[in-house]
This record gives structure tokens, C-alpha cells and sequence, in this order.
């Protein structure tokens, strides 16, 4: 197979949420989304790859001084290169020529002191694009592409442990075709309809309160955002806790997110043993999954910072997330005592494989482990990004993913008619049509129906016009006020 990026380039949409996003240091409440369009030609076929990603504030990096129109120019610019470099590379393989990609971007983001997970963010929306062309060029879907290792990834480059095994090997059989939708609670949401102000009050035709989203959608699976003071957070859980116990009918579960809120080891085992130690939430705490990133990346895979982390052994699971920023992240982690990552699209789809198959290698070699691949969101929507998202979590067999950004943007109301049209074309068994007469996600029972992602190249499976949007070169960022 020979494989050849001909061209690339960018579009962009300016998006509104519909209610604000308060994560950490930041909250959203408007962002772009960049569409990445490459021309592919695989083994003399020329085949079109599309990849879409938001470019949230604080979160690529965490720098409170810096502006938001900084981070978005910063954003723009790893995008930009990755494309530009891009252009002319040939290989093999997908696998042959992400590398090249990888290894010039990585030149020239340490060269300009970008952190790793920012740099590597313009790496993996070239790596979705030309994944989804070559996948079209082939007329096979992800998941096959994968297992059978079309796709040349060379696992052992990632961990030494992956020597002689390919994808294959270790993933599931069948991507999952059911997955639950782990809803998030922000630290501004309202739970109940009372915590609505009458001025604040939405007419889109979405829920707005937590209970009104567990009616709404039937959900069983949350991830909820606290502040690292324990004092705050033990109100705010045991304000949540008792909407779940009173709207849940059955059996539920929840992960924390600690949006790196703590740089020593002390002083997150005294957070965690005090939300232990209250009484209201002992039984609650009990339906913990796991806990995200409660370290600052900063010191979140440093072995002198985290010295006695595997040693605790009543510590919670935990997972990292921004931390997860190199290819090297997870073993590192998983040495020092932690229980795994997150899987998102931005930190690179071929890493999200190589991570599922070390932790199902690790499995096997120990059952009883607590090893975790979750699967977050990044306020993601579609009509490429979540779909996209979707299709890789659901081949590496994530059985609960965080899913944020239907509720926090009002569906696919801002894109044109023709978009809408062909999203709901395609996609009836995850879309259906709201009451604005726009496509919404469809979550029934608390999860989501994958038929129509499995089935298509890389999860979206039509033709989108990305010169709809805004050309690179003409879009300008509205400044922050």
C-alpha cells in the first residue's frame, strides 16, 4: 500500500454554548471549531478525510495569566503546522506516515516551548483525517481497519510490553454498538429546577437541570466536577447525591474529576479521606468509578511529588487525563501507582489503541487489577468531532463515556440546514429531531445506539462541505471583551 497526503486545509464555525461550561479555572461559554480537510491518495485512489475538534480554553494549557485569545491563537497555530508539514509525506502506512507527521511537529512545537499535549493537538487532527480517508479510500470501517492492522501500527513503539502482539490481539472482538453516556455536572449547573434563575431559564426544548436530564434521557452514569476544597465539594455532593438517589430508579454510578487541583500527594489523601470520613456521602462514595486527574500536570507523573501513591492502598482508582500528553504517558503512570487514562481524540487516536491494548495486556497477565480506559469529552459534538469519538471508544471497547457537549450546546442548531439534513440522513439511531426542529443527540435509557458510527469509515460516513465554514485565512476570532 502506498500511502501520500496530497493537501490540507482549515475552516472554521464560531459556537455558542447554551448555558455556561464552568470546568476548573475556565468557563466556557463560546468557542471555534476547526475542520481539518485533507486530500489522501491511497495506492492511486484520492479519497477526502475530515477531522473537527472545539478549541476550549485552559485546557491544552492550564496557565491562569493567559488570555483565552491567547490559547486559541496558540490552538490555531499547532494546527496550522501540523497541516502545512503534512502536505507531500508518503509511507506504507497510516501508522508510517503519522509518525512523519508526529516527528516534525514535535521539532517544531519544542522548538517554540509548546507542552506536549498542545503541540500534539494539531498531530491528531491530521492523524483523524487521514485515518477517516484512508478508510474511505478502502471502503472498510475503523474498527476493522484496526483489528486487522491495516493501519500498521507498530504497538511495541509505545510499550516494549506490546512486542509480537498487534490490535487484534487485545481489543475486542466487535466494537460495542450500545455504550452509556456518562453525563456531566459542572460546577455551576444547576441540579434541580428551583437552583434555575427565572432570567436564566432556557426555552430550547433540552433539559437544564440534572433532574430534569435524568428524566429526559434515563441516566445511570455521571461525572461530576469538584474543586479540590473539601469543605465545597462535600456540600456540593451531598446536593447531588440526593438528586441521583431521588431521580435515579436504579442501580447508579459516577466518577470525580479533579481538574488538577492539587500538587502533593498529602494533601489529596487528606481531601479524599475527609469526603471519606462524612457521613452523608458514605454510601455514595461508594459508586465512585474512579477519580480523574487530581494532580496538576505539573507534577502529576513525577515520582518524587507522588513517591508513596501505589503504597496507599486504600486510595480511590485514578486515572490520568491532561497528563496524558506524550506516548510514553501511561506506563509511566501505571508505575507510579495510578490505574489507567482517559481516551480522547485529541490525545491521538493510534496512542488511544496502544493505551487499550497495555492495559488489556496487563489484565490478563493480572485479573484482579484495577485497571480503567475511560473515555472523557471535550465539550464534543458533531457532525465530525463526537461522531469521530465515538467510533474509536467504541472499538477499543470503552463501556462508559463522558459526554458533555449535547448539553452544553443545543445540539446541532448552529450548523446549516444541509448539515442538519445529512447528520439525521445518516445518523437517525444517535440524532433525532428536536423540538427547534434541529438535530439532537438521541440518549434513551442513559446510552447511546452505535449502529450507523461503527458502520461508517471513521464514525461520520457522508460527504461534509467544509467550505460552508469560514476559510483559515479569512476567520477572525472574536476578541474576548
Amino acid at each position: 500500500m502506498a500511502i501520500r497526503i496530497l493537501n490540507g486545509d482549515i475552516h472554521l464555525i464560531e459556537l455558542q454554548t447554551r448555558l455556561p461550561f464552568k470546568y476548573g479555572i475556565a468557563t466556557m461559554t463560546r468557542a471555534p471549531q476547526a475542520f481539518v480537510r485533507l486530500s489522501v491518495e491511497v495506492n492511486g485512489r484520492i479519497a477526502t478525510g475530515i477531522a473537527a475538534d472545539l478549541l476550549p480554553p485552559k485546557w491544552f494549557t492550564k496557565i491562569a495569566e493567559k488570555s483565552l485569545d491567547e490559547e486559541i491563537d496558540e490552538m490555531l497555530a499547532v494546527i496550522d503546522h501540523a497541516v502545512a508539514c503534512s502536505a507531500g509525506l508518503t509511507g506504507p502506512t497510516v501508522f508510517d506516515v503519522w509518525r512523519q507527521v508526529f516527528e516534525r511537529q514535535q521539532r517544531w512545537g519544542r522548538a517554540r516551548g509548546y507542552p506536549s499535549l498542545l503541540w500534539q493537538f494539531g498531530v491528531t487532527l491530521v492523524e483523524r483525517a487521514l485515518i477517516e480517508a484512508y478508510c474511505r479510500a478502502v471502503e472498510r470501517p475503523f474498527g476493522k481497519v484496526v483489528r486487522t492492522n491495516e493501519l500498521g501500527i507498530r504497538l511495541d513503539e509505545f510499550d516494549a510490553r506490546l512486542a509480537g502482539r498487534a490490535p487484534g490481539h487485545l481489543l475486542p472482538a466487535a466494537p460495542r454498538r450500545r455504550i452509556i453516556a456518562r453525563h456531566t455536572v459542572g460546577m455551576a449547573d444547576p441540579l434541580e429546577d428551583g437552583d434555575i434563575e427565572p432570567s436564566a431559564k432556557l426555552n430550547d426544548g433540552l433539559p437544564q437541570s440534572l433532574a430534569q436530564c435524568i428524566h429526559r434521557y434515563g441516566l445511570t452514569h455521571f461525572k461530576l466536577k469538584v474543586s479540590g476544597k473539601a469543605e465545597t465539594d462535600i456540600d456540593r455532593l451531598t446536593r447531588i447525591a440526593a438528586v441521583i438517589e431521588r431521580h435515579v430508579p436504579g442501580d447508579f454510578a459516577f466518577t470525580l474529576d479533579g481538574n488538577e487541583s492539587f500538587r502533593s500527594l498529602d494533601d489529596f489523601r487528606e481531601y479524599w479521606e475527609s469526603l471519606a470520613r462524612a457521613p452523608q456521602l458514605a454510601g455514595f462514595l461508594k459508586r465512585a468509578m474512579f477519580v480523574e486527574q487530581p494532580f496538576h500536570r505539573d507534577v502529576a507523573l513525577d515520582p518524587n511529588v507522588l513517591a508513596g501513591l501505589a503504597a496507599w492502598s486504600e486510595r480511590p482508582a485514578l486515572i490520568i487525563d491532561e497528563s496524558d500528553a506524550d506516548l510514553d504517558s501511561l506506563p509511566r503512570a501505571l508505575a507510579l501507582g495510578y490505574h489507567g487514562t482517559s481516551h480522547k481524540n485529541c490525545k491521538g487516536v493510534l496512542k488511544g489503541v496502544a493505551n487499550a491494548c497495555l492495559l488489556e495486556l496487563l489484565r490478563r497477565e493480572s485479573p484482579n487489577a484495577r485497571l480503567v480506559m475511560s473515555g472523557e469529552d471535550l465539550a464534543n459534538i458533531g457532525p465530525v468531532a463526537l461522531l469521530q469519538d465515538l467510533a474509536v471508544v467504541a472499538t477499543l471497547g470503552v463501556t462508559s463515556v463522558e459526554r458533555n457537549g449535547h448539553h452544553y450546546f443545543a445540539g446541532l442548531s448552529a450548523f446549516p440546514r444541509t448539515v442538519q439534513e445529512q447528520i439525521l440522513a445518516r445518523h437517525g439511531d444517535l440524532y433525532e429531531i428536536s423540538t427547534g426542529g434541529w438535530p439532537a443527540l438521541r440518549i434513551q435509557g442513559g446510552e447511546l445506539c452505535l449502529n450507523s458510527v461503527v458502520e461508517s469509515p471513521l464514525g461520520v460516513g457522508f460527504e461534509l462541505d467544509v467550505t460552508q465554514f469560514t476559510p483559515r485565512n479569512q476567520w477572525n476570532h472574536p476578541k474576548t471583551s
